[in-house]
């Protein structure tokens, strides 16, 4: 083998070492950094909301204790039922003393005033609705990060596409893990007893 082969040899295989060291590196680094990040963007803004309770739903909202927040609409065909579902299912395994508020923030304030929002969240604990002006709203859907469309209907009228997730919150109003579209009761569970003992 000649001496150049040799250093070629020698440095390809330093190569494949620091390529192998690449996703520890990423792990170590650069995913909590991520993670710190999204935590940071997540639910801060200047949006001013009302709840069906008559209170003011804000950034400082979601500080003191621990809180869910899921965007949906009162004229949704089955996401948001279906949902609403999933929720009181976790509240009822979590009990009545370890349960978190839930805020339903509506992408349809031209449809869903207050009183809509309280009829369609009553049945579900510790839910509250949220609704506001278009220009509101507009700004809670940026401050965090969701995705919501009016998609026009064939009849003239029209129906909301949406993010599905469920946005976990802890008592100093920093975002924690996303809830999946019918994740399993128990996992949630889960995450949210670990969110409660934070």
């Amino acid at each position: 083998m000649t001496t150049r082969r040799k250093y070629l040899l020698i440095g390809g295989l330093w190569g494949l070492v620091l390529l192998a060291l690449i996703p520890l590196a990423w792990s170590r680094w650069g995913v909590p950094s991520m993670q710190e990040s999204l935590a940071e963007a997540i639910g801060p803004g200047d949006y001013q909301l009302t709840t069906t309770s008559g209170a003011p739903f804000t950034e400082k909202t979601l500080k003191g204790a621990p809180s869910a927040v899921f965007f949906g609409f009162t004229h949704c065909p089955e996401v948001c039922p279906t949902t609403l579902g999933d929720i009181a299912a976790f509240q009822d395994e979590l009990g009545p003393e370890a349960q978190i508020r839930v805020f339903f923030v509506t992408v349809d304030p031209e449809r869903d005033q207050l009183e809509q929002l309280r009829d369609y969240v009553s049945w579900a604990p510790g839910v509250e609705g949220v609704s506001g002006s278009t220009e509101e709203i507009d700004k809670a859907i940026r401050a965090f990060r969701i995705y919501a469309r009016k998609v026009p209907l064939e009849n003239g009228d029209y129906t909301m596409d949406h993010s599905a997730n469920i946005l976990l919150f802890d008592r100093n109003g920093r975002f924690f893990e996303l809830v999946g579209y019918q994740e399993e009761t128990d996992r949630v569970v889960k995450k949210i007893e670990r969110l409660n003992a934070l």
